[in-house]
């Protein structure tokens, strides 16, 4: 997918809501547990019932490893029906991989062929040949870790040098891997704050931001530090959307929440 294409789909439905799908046998409502393949049914019904309020879903691969090759299956499922019935939404592989080239070669192989998603979260530690494998793909995409949400990113990612925070230079050197076509930066939510910074580095690029939610970000700050004028942004909401009801009618109550989210994204972007 192309960041126009992107662009577009985000005027037209007037959002730039990302439907985080960690789905967990644990939380999803108990009927569902009757059926055959639980996690895609929750999945199914999650994304029809919020794909008119959301540009993008980002299944976290950890809810889907953890069930073996059934929890493959179903994300398998899962990616095939939002291709086939909603081929306009943007899918990310909230994956965190990263490592030697010939390692990245294959994941970048996984989730890009066999799976088709448009991106993967890759982490920057390892340095450029880790990620430059993932950018081989025409109008695919590397999300890079850049600044998390986690109270843990302070353990690295504040660390100075020369004046320079990690998470800083890690922005700079790796902007000239890729560009903004096809790399895009996650930036957390609960360091909106930061996110002025982070536009002053990189400017052109769309950045997601996890933690807006269950985890406290506030979508107002995110907007109005790191908003562009393409929007340049796409805002995930996990928790707070698919669990939003736990009875039969489950994905009515997500729907409802997915579209309190939209209507307050659509009254951001009249400001660009």
């Amino acid at each position: 997918m192309t960041k126009q294409q992107i662009i577009t789909q985000i005027k037209a439905k007037k959002s730039f809501l990302c439907v985080g799908l960690d789905t967990d046998l644990g939380k999803i409502p108990a009927h569902l547990l009757k059926t055959e393949d639980p996690v895609f049914k929750f999945n199914k019904a999650i994304v029809d019932a919020t794909q008119k309020y959301a540009v993008a879903y980002k299944p976290n691969l950890a809810f889907y490893e953890a069930l073996g090759l059934k929890g493959w299956q179903s994300l398998e499922k899962t990616v095939q029906y939002i291709r086939t019935n909603y081929p306009e939404l943007f899918l990310i592989a909230d994956a965190k991989r990263g490592d030697i080239g010939n390692t990245s070669k294959m994941y970048a192989k996984a989730f890009f062929e066999n799976l088709d998603f448009d991106a993967v979260t890759v982490a920057p530690y390892m340095g450029e040949d880790s990620v430059t494998p993932f950018l081989s793909y025409p109008e695919k995409w590397v999300i890079l870790l850049a600044l998390t949400s986690n109270k843990g990113a302070f353990d690295f990612q504040f660390m100075k040098e020369n004046d320079e925070r990690l998470f800083e230079k890690v922005l700079k050197k790796s902007s000239g891997w890729g560009n903004p076509e096809n790399m895009m930066y996650v930036v957390g939510a609960t360091k909106a704050e930061e996110l002025a910074q982070v536009r002053k580095i990189i400017p052109d690029h769309f950045l997601l931001v996890p933690g807006v939610g269950a985890q406290g970000g506030s979508l107002q700050e995110v907007a109005k530090y790191g908003m562009n004028k393409d929007c340049g942004l796409l805002v995930n909401s996990s928790r707070g959307i698919i669990y939003a009801g736990k009875g039969e009618d489950f994905a009515e109550r997500a729907a409802e929440a997915a579209k309190e989210v939209q209507q307050e994204m659509e009254e951001l972007l009249r400001a660009i």
